[in-house]
């Protein structure tokens, strides 16, 4: 990325040089910097108001809510992160943040779980959790179970190798590129600065064109999944 904005610097200046543009191109360049200076003062406002929001949601219980209701979904999407795993919150806290708009707000979500996923998949190359249990279990009969259906899993599933995203990163990461957004708060802010004359005429293409996206995404990785199966 630091290649690309570089390169389009210098092909700027070179433009600006040889067509006798240089005076224009400084004046743009100051203005530019001004102008991105204001947007981050506005965005920085907004962002701080909804990551407010969102810590009062979270020490009143209203995520912890939000988290279970989202769960079954949940579940259905990554249905080889055992129960109770810390990454199944952390994406739940992050698929809530993009639904609300809160796309800054969902970054350090989707960090940590990132984390736990890549922790979860040490777990399986070391021979330990498979869905619905982190543990073996106590009894013969219940562990001479548990060995077959992990036999079974991990025939089906194996686990990706160091240094490769699994199955569950990549579920995920198409789920937060396509989420989907009930109020487009950064998209909406950035209208505003720029004048719009109505700054939220744009929710309801953004959840149509979300909508579309996320089911797409979410076919998409249960049909590779079915494929894996087979």
């Amino acid at each position: 990325m630091n290649y690309l904005w570089a390169g389009m610097m210098l092909v700027a200046i070179l433009y600006g040089a040889l067509h006798g543009t240089i005076p224009e191109v400084t004046q743009a360049a100051l203005d530019s910097s001004k102008e991105a200076v204001t947007l981050c003062v506005t965005m920085l406002g907004i962002l701080s108001f909804w990551m407010g929001l969102m810590q009062i949601a979270s020490a009143s219980g209203l995520i912890e809510k939000m988290t279970r209701g989202i769960r079954p979904v949940l579940q259905w999407l990554f249905p080889r992160i055992p129960k109770g795993h810390p990454a199944m919150e952390q994406i739940a806290v992050n698929c809530i943040a993009n639904i609300l708009g809160l796309g800054w707000a969902a970054t350090p979500a989707g960090l940590k779980a990132m984390e736990e996923l890549k922790n979860l998949e040490e777990e399986r190359r070391a021979g330990g959790a498979f869905p619905g249990r982190q543990t073996e279990p106590a009894s013969v009969r219940e562990r001479s179970k548990w060995l077959g259906t992990k036999k079974t899993e991990d025939r089906r599933y194996p686990a990706a190798p160091k240094g490769v995203a699994s199955d569950e990163m990549c579920v995920f990461l198409i789920l937060n590129i396509s989420s989907l957004q009930l109020i487009p708060m950064n998209v909406v802010a950035y209208r505003s600065q720029y004048g719009s004359v109505n700054p939220t005429a744009i929710v309801g293409p953004a959840i149509l064109a979300t909508a579309v996206s996320t089911v797409a995404g979410i076919i998409f990785c249960k049909v590779m999944d079915g494929k894996r199966r087979a």
